[in-house]
């Protein structure tokens, strides 16, 4: 008798591991290794939390009503073409699904989010990753990577981990660039911080010609990570096919009801954007002066690139910091093995980062 096995793929999934919150032995950590917003939720988000505790014995409302319609609001877009999912990450995968499988490719930047390649093997398409100029997405190279076996590509704008992004008119040429047979998938999960003049989010691309979706979250700048609450801006037709094969309730009420009153916050949310490009900024300084290299960023971390001579390596400046009880995220699996990635704190925990880099720096004991 044959002994079951997964379909053919599945074992060569590199699980996603997110990043860790306790160190062994430390009582105290600072975590700033999951890019999870340094002020939390919004009051008025928690404070809808506890009230909606006491029905949670009820089902959710299955088309996320509500939640689209403030959405729409928000963004002037049609709220029927929204799609709600269990963080950003369902949307994601639920394209995946939808439109990609045996034999297909799906294309990504070479420092993307993991979860484009997770993805697209758990429904056997193969992920290609195109090379980077400059630790920013490249057009060119990610046209010149299109074949007739492509089904979608993935970008995130901005970019996690290196914090780069293209401008509008770079999309418009990339969308433009593509077959109408390709579905452009615009990750802005880290829109809200992102201040450029000639940054776009991408609704209006929804619109235009050629498929394309823009996928958003409420797990960053919302500070609602532990709640998984995303959603997907999409033509008709893909709204369509997703919503037949989403789960019936796949957003919890209490997900809806933090993330209505999370977006109705948005004096939160100023503050919680100021937060992060002033902090920023700082920590960027403090490290250039201590001799790092660290891009500019847009999202709410900064990458730190280590040197790889005389063994203080990102590997060892990892281990330093853990030393301090101070979790940062090492970036191997996203082909940087030279640097580690900050999320961005509050003032404290950045200035207690800082100091353990320059001291790692100097060759100081822990």
């Amino acid at each position: 008798m044959t002994k079951l096995q997964p379909r053919p793929g599945i074992l060569e999934i590199q699980p996603y591991i997110g990043g860790e919150s306790a160190i062994p032995g430390v009582a105290r950590v600072i975590k700033l290794a999951s890019n999870e917003s340094a002020l939390g939720a919004s009051p008025a988000a928690v404070a809808a939390i506890r009230d909606a505790v006491t029905t949670v014995f009820r089902y959710p409302d299955g088309s996320c009503e509500k939640l689209r319609l403030a959405l729409g609001t928000a963004f002037d877009i049609d709220p029927a073409r929204i799609v709600c999912g269990a963080g950003s990450d369902e949307i994601i995968t639920l394209l995946c699904r939808t439109y990609a499988g045996p034999g297909d490719e799906v294309l990504y930047t070479e420092h993307g989010f993991l979860m484009y390649a997770i993805a697209a093997r758990g429904v056997g398409a193969t992920p290609v990753a195109a090379p980077e100029t400059n630790l920013t997405a490249d057009v060119d190279a990610l046209l010149r990577n299109v074949t007739p076996r492509t089904r979608i590509v993935f970008i995130a704008n901005p970019n996690n981990p290196t914090g780069s992004y293209l401008p509008a008119d770079a999309l418009v040429r990339l969308r433009a660039g593509l077959p109408p047979s390709v579905l452009l998938v615009i990750d802005a999960a880290y829109a809200e911080y992102i201040d450029a003049a000639d940054y776009t989010w991408g609704g209006e691309l929804v619109d235009g010609p050629g498929p394309t979706v823009v996928t958003r979250t409420f797990s960053k700048i919302y500070g609602l990570g532990g709640l998984r609450l995303g959603w997907g801006y999409c033509p008709p037709e893909i709204a369509d096919a997703l919503n037949r094969l989403r789960n019936p309730f796949n957003v919890s009420s209490i997900a809806q009801t933090a993330g209505l009153a999370a977006l109705g916050d948005q004096e939160f949310v100023a503050r919680a954007k100021a937060h992060n490009a002033r902090v920023r900024a700082w920590s960027r300084d403090q490290l250039f002066a201590a001799g790092f290299d660290v891009p500019p960023s847009h999202g709410n971390f900064l990458l730190v690139r280590f040197p790889r001579e005389d063994g203080r390596d990102a590997l060892a400046g990892d281990s330093f910091l853990r030393a301090r009880g101070l979790i940062v995220r090492r970036m191997a699996a996203y082909r940087l093995p030279d640097c580690l990635r900050i999320t961005v704190g509050l003032d404290d925990e950045m200035a207690a980062v800082v100091a353990g880099l320059t001291d790692f720096s100097r060759g100081t004991d822990v």
